[in-house]
């Protein structure tokens, strides 16, 4: 099957609405996640694999805050302190998510057990994987938009092969392979 943007946001909406009411997943509603048309499987390892990629096509800050207060309205949302949540790409950058479409963006909150630091682990294991050939692109770019929540638990090892940590007053991940 040929997946295109347009085709994963058909598919996420259709299959979706029982996901919606878990803590940490999106409303499909409202986000059903985006692709980047600009990534594919033939051309990742030049884009999503490349160091930096992500930061080169992340929208500036003022967009994302603007979507954050939007967001958190329209998910009704009782606690209304924008600190409180993180302007995320439902499919990440880093795995050929679109970098501004509504679509593919939402506040996601900060604390919890399913929180955004949470997310951040998968997603950084998740583009090891991907960029290792471990799991197919689209595979992974569908399994994220349907259930980050599920895919977690599913690569909860891969995932602990990564410590977050702090160095230096900024936040970022030691890694340490092992038998990928």
């Amino acid at each position: 099957m040929h997946v295109t943007p347009k085709t994963l946001v058909l598919w996420a909406a259709i299959t979706l609405p029982a996901a919606a009411t878990a803590a940490g997943l999106p409303d499909p509603g409202l986000t059903p996640g985006a692709l980047n048309p600009a990534v594919t499987p033939a051309n990742m390892q030049r884009t999503i694999c490349v160091p930096g990629y992500s930061r080169s096509i992340r929208p500036p800050e003022a967009y994302t805050e603007w979507l954050k207060g939007k967001g958190i309205r329209a998910y009704g949302y009782a606690d209304r302190r924008w600190r409180d949540y993180e302007e995320d790409h439902l499919v990440p950058l880093s795995w050929g998510g679109s970098p501004r479409s509504q679509e593919n963006l939402w506040p996601e909150p900060r604390r919890g057990t399913w929180s955004a630091g949470r997310k951040d682990r998968l997603e950084y294991a998740g583009w090891r994987m991907i960029c290792l050939g471990r799991i197919p692109l689209r595979e992974a770019q569908r399994e994220i938009a349907t259930n980050w929540e599920a895919m977690y638990r599913r690569y909860r090892a891969e995932i602990r092969e990564y410590r977050w940590h702090s160095r230096h007053g900024r936040r970022g991940y030691s890694y340490r392979y092992r038998s990928w």
